[in-house]
């Protein structure tokens, strides 16, 4: 019997069966020399809502759990954020308990920079079309803009929901040129880059929040999706030339760096991480 201490943690969220985050922190945590265990908690299927669900969480033997759609925003009114830029991010990810109130992080945030600047390095992101403006689409806007981003152009379903974006990123680097725009087909014309940081692609949302026709100009795309890795989305930018960020790197990044909160360690070796992931660990999740 493992006498590694044991670590409690969770994902909340919906339309997460699929989701590999438990498989990333039980590898991590084997390759720290941790007994961790990693629970998929969907509000709905445990007869409860998600302030709630959270609550309990923190009142009971868990360490830390990760946020995913759709209750980043809502987990943010809910716990203590102690970093000023998280907290103009105004989306959690990452909650820790302890003994106060339940700490906030943003890794979907670092996590994107992180993998940004292992594929691109020091290259800026341009001039960028952004479609979806929820919490991993606030997260990734204030990424591109610590990135330098020249242009921030904002499409959502809701349009004052892309106009407050843009006027949290104005407030936050002044002379900054974010705008909501009326369609994704009108912001992304010109633009250097293009991102889904919506649902569309994800398992149980099918489809591309963009047509393949509206492809092709840019220089490169991200897909916030990686459940599935491969989507329409993806497929698409890939096959009109666009070099492809996937959401599996956005996934192992901002992984890597929950887990290092919830631990306070970091597996020695991400190569080895990627392999042991690539391969499986004989568990779904």
């Amino acid at each position: 019997m493992s006498t590694a201490p044991r670590i409690r943690l969770g994902l909340i969220g919906d339309n997460i069966a699929a989701s590999r985050s438990p498989e990333l922190h039980r590898i991590a945590g084997t390759l720290c020399g941790l007994d961790v265990s990693y629970e998929l908690l969907i509000p709905r299927a445990l007869g409860t809502d998600f302030e709630t669900l959270l609550r309990s969480c923190g009142v009971g033997s868990f360490r830390g759990v990760n946020i995913t759609y759709p209750y980043k925003e809502k987990a943010a009114g809910m716990v203590d954020i102690s970093d000023p830029l998280v907290r103009r991010v105004g989306a959690v990810n990452t909650v820790v308990f302890g003994d106060g109130d339940p700490a906030g992080h943003n890794t979907d945030h670092s996590g994107f920079i992180a993998a940004w600047r292992e594929r691109f390095g020091d290259a800026p992101p341009g001039n960028v079309a952004l479609i979806g403006a929820g919490g991993v689409g606030r997260a990734i806007a204030f990424a591109l803009l610590a990135l330098g981003a020249s242009e921030l152009r904002l499409v959502d379903l809701d349009a004052a929901k892309a106009a407050r974006l843009a006027a949290d990123l104005r407030e936050a680097s002044a002379g900054t040129a974010a705008a909501g725009w009326p369609n994704a087909a009108t912001a992304a014309r010109d633009a250097d880059g293009i991102v889904n940081a919506t649902q569309l692609g994800m398992t149980g949302y099918p489809g591309s929040p963009v047509a393949r026709a509206v492809l092709g100009r840019q220089r490169w795309a991200f897909d916030a999706v990686y459940t599935p890795v491969e989507t329409r989305f993806g497929t698409d930018a890939l096959a009109a030339g666009l070099d492809l960020l996937s959401g599996y790197e956005l996934y192992f990044h901002q992984g890597v760096q929950a887990f290092r909160i919830f631990t306070g360690t970091a597996p020695p070796d991400l190569a080895l991480l990627r392999q042991r992931l690539q391969v499986g660990d004989g568990e779904t999740g």
